[in-house]
C-alpha cells in the first residue's frame, strides 16, 4: 500500500464507519496519546522498564495507531503525504548530506 492508497483507504473508512472527522484539535491530541502509547511499549521492550502483569508487546499495532491518526490528520488539512515526504527527503539530502557522514560519533 502507498501513502497515497493509505491516505484514500483511511478516508474511506471515516466516510463509511466513523461518520466524520475528528476535528484537527482533537487528532492533535488524540496523535500526542498514540505516540505516548508508543513510547511505553518501546520504553518496556527497549528501555529499563519491563512489561506489567497482562501488558503485551504490541509494537507494530502501537506504530500503526499512530499512523492512522497522522493519514487523519493529512487527509483533514489537505496535506499530500507522498508529495510532503518527498520533500522532506529531498530537504534532509540538501542539508545533511556531509553532516552524519563527517560526524565521529557515529
Amino acid at each position: 500500500m502507498t501513502i497515497k492508497e493509505a491516505q484514500e483507504t483511511v478516508d474511506q473508512w471515516i466516510k463509511t464507519y466513523g461518520v466524520r472527522y475528528f476535528s484537527e484539535l482533537t487528532n492533535m491530541a488524540v496523535l500526542t496519546e498514540e505516540v505516548g502509547e508508543l513510547a511505553r511499549v518501546i520504553a518496556r521492550k527497549y528501555g529499563d522498564q519491563s512489561f506489567k502483569p497482562g501488558e503485551k508487546d504490541n509494537l507494530g499495532d502501537e506504530m500503526a495507531d499512530v499512523l492512522w491518526v497522522l493519514l487523519c490528520l493529512a487527509n483533514q488539512t489537505g496535506v499530500d503525504l507522498t508529495e510532503e515526504l518527498k520533500k522532506n527527503i529531498e530537504k534532509k539530502t540538501q542539508r545533511d548530506k556531509t553532516r552524519h557522514i563527517n560526524n565521529d560519533k557515529l
